[in-house]
């Protein structure tokens, strides 16, 4: 397995393709947006030269890893002759049902398609396709070159042979591969997500500020980042889509989202994505500083 393609060219994708490349296979890292990949692209670079100054990598190591990936715009083109396609769009199932209908289309008839998705259905994924058994979920964590975990999610259908194959290859990337089963928020977020809901919660019923919340989880439970932080950084709408599939998913009321994560994601306070959510961010800025909106 040497050829990938990454399907999207946002925060993940740009990473995937990325943590690739550095590790010696050939790259093509599609976006319907030629922008988006000159972007991503850009934002790649960046990360390299971070490396380098850290002295994780060697120049040697960033050049060839620059060389690695290709940009196309074009699905078909893109992975017409690749041996695994990792989708990372959008977290929005009726694209995702699109992208694999094509890539079922396009891709090799032997080729794995694995899909990023953080809480999708990797069965209802899979049978988008002709080839279910290939389908399998991939997920990374953010941001990709520095964390380890690799959630790796067995659709109803996928051949073991997958699996093993999926693992092995994660490994080959330095990561942590974790296998689990197709269930809504699989592992992952089925665990995390309720925790920020209940941490909004918290908020939004006045047992505590901003600060404390994430102080208390930070200090008493060694979580390197308060769940409120952590929001911000992942982006409310993102928990806001994988709470409801939680919620559709299970029919249980402890899912539903708290009504003040609802409002924020309405209101367009996304977090560090939009510029502000819990907290407010400032370009050039690593102050921590809480949002007006809930200061004292």
């Amino acid at each position: 397995m040497q050829k990938i393609a990454v399907i999207g060219a946002g925060t993940m994708g740009n990473g995937i393709a990325h943590v690739f490349a550095q590790h010696g296979y050939a790259v093509t890292l599609i976006d319907v947006s030629a922008p988006a990949l000159d972007k991503a692209l850009q934002t790649i670079t960046r990360n390299l030269d971070r490396q380098v100054t850290k002295g994780t990598i060697t120049e040697a190591v960033k050049t060839q890893t620059i060389a690695n990936i290709s940009l196309q715009t074009d699905l078909a083109t893109g992975v017409k002759d690749v041996s695994l396609v990792v989708e990372a769009a959008t977290e929005n199932i009726s694209l995702k049902l699109k992208i694999f209908q094509e890539l079922d289309q396009h891709a090799p008839a032997d080729a794995i398609l694995a899909t990023n998705t953080s809480s999708i259905s990797i069965t209802k994924i899979a049978a988008a396709t002709k080839r279910p058994a290939k389908v399998i979920g991939m997920h990374f964590m953010n941001p990709v070159p520095v964390m380890k975990l690799v959630e790796i999610i067995n659709g109803y259908a996928t051949d073991k042979d997958v699996t093993n194959t999926i693992v092995a290859l994660s490994e080959k990337l330095d990561k942590v591969p974790c296998v689990v089963n197709d269930y809504p928020g699989f592992i992952a977020n089925r665990i995390l997500m309720p925790m920020i809901n209940e941490a909004i919660c918290s908020l939004f019923e006045g047992v505590a500020e901003v600060a404390e919340i994430d102080t208390v989880m930070k200090l008493g439970m060694a979580h390197p980042m308060g769940p409120l932080q952590l929001a911000d950084f992942i982006g409310l709408d993102v928990c806001l889509s994988i709470l409801q599939v939680l919620h559709d998913g299970f029919g249980n009321p402890k899912y539903a989202p708290c009504p003040l994560l609802v409002n924020m994601v309405t209101a367009g306070y996304l977090g560090v994505k939009s510029g502000e959510g819990f907290y407010k961010y400032t370009a050039g800025s690593k102050d921590l500083v809480v949002s007006e909106r809930f200061s004292r």
